[in-house]
């Protein structure tokens, strides 16, 4: 069995005020992943996901349709930090607060 993966990613687009947190809280949930997401001041959705890596990749495809109001111009996608993963708690996937 592989490792997790723990990965994070930048959303920009129209992707607050589309139910675009929520849509990211549910996808992960329901693929067993950890992490977490939030809106950022400068108009992205900032999210960190843990979990086995053929799963982190399905989850990071649906954010790239996001919600169906929403609308996806760029992702970033980079290896996570521990210490970036742990601002989600330690426990199961979560939405923060705007940063």
């Amino acid at each position: 069995m592989s490792a997790d993966v723990v990965r994070h990613v930048m959303i920009r687009g129209r992707v607050q005020g589309v139910g675009y947190r929520d849509f990211t809280e549910r996808a992960a949930l329901s693929r067993g992943l950890t992490g977490w997401v939030r809106n950022r001041r400068d108009g992205a959705v900032e999210a960190v996901l843990a979990g086995p890596p053929a799963l982190v990749a399905d989850m990071i495809a649906a954010c790239r349709r996001g919600p169906f109001n929403a609308r996806v111009d760029a992702i970033e996608e980079r290896e996570a930090t521990p210490d970036e993963l742990a601002l989600g708690g330690g426990g199961p996937f979560t939405v923060l607060r705007t940063v």
